[in-house]
């Protein structure tokens, strides 16, 4: 993903001053990871994005997925655990991060942005924390919700993107 990032800029496709990233789900998770590992994006959007692999092991509706993931439980597989799990990288953020998550996710629970809000507040990050009440994974069940969700994406972007948006 970054050298695709850093191939766009050098191209002129997109401009470095204006990058962000964001992502709901496994997209979630890779945004938490993605700015672990670099400076470059001018703000984060993370949907439902785990960050410590070993507690979501133990309280997703799939644990048996994770398990085939990371190649067993996290008793068996510790290294692989840690490896993967972004908040062992935390100290390297640097990104205003919104975080979106829904009080009734099982598969990504609300647990995981709490500690990612606690993380970035320690680390004196910008940091919002958006939590949908009764919604699950998806977030399908209040159309209004994700109007909301939207509205707080574009606000934390321009914020913090370097973006400006055309009213149509």
């Amino acid at each position: 993903i970054l050298s695709g990032i850093n191939r766009l800029i050098e191209d002129g496709i997109i401009d470095r001053n204006r990058v962000t990233i964001g992502g709901h789900s496994y997209g979630g998770f890779l945004t938490n990871w993605l700015i672990t590992q670099t400076t470059q994006f001018n703000a984060a959007l993370s949907g439902a994005g785990s960050i410590e692999q070993a507690s979501l092991w133990g309280t997703m509706d799939l644990n048996s997925l994770i398990d085939y993931i990371w190649g067993g439980s996290p008793w068996n597989s510790s290294n692989a655990y840690i490896e993967e799990s972004p908040i062992y990288q935390f100290g390297k953020v640097r990104t205003p991060t919104l975080i979106v998550t829904a009080e009734d996710d099982v598969r990504v629970p609300v647990s995981q942005g709490y500690i990612l809000e606690r993380a970035l507040r320690y680390l004196n990050v910008p940091v919002q924390l958006l939590i949908f009440p009764n919604e699950g994974h998806s977030m399908a069940n209040n159309p209004w919700h994700i109007k909301i969700k939207v509205r707080e994406e574009l606000k934390w972007l321009r914020q913090y993107g370097h973006t400006a948006f055309v009213k149509t």
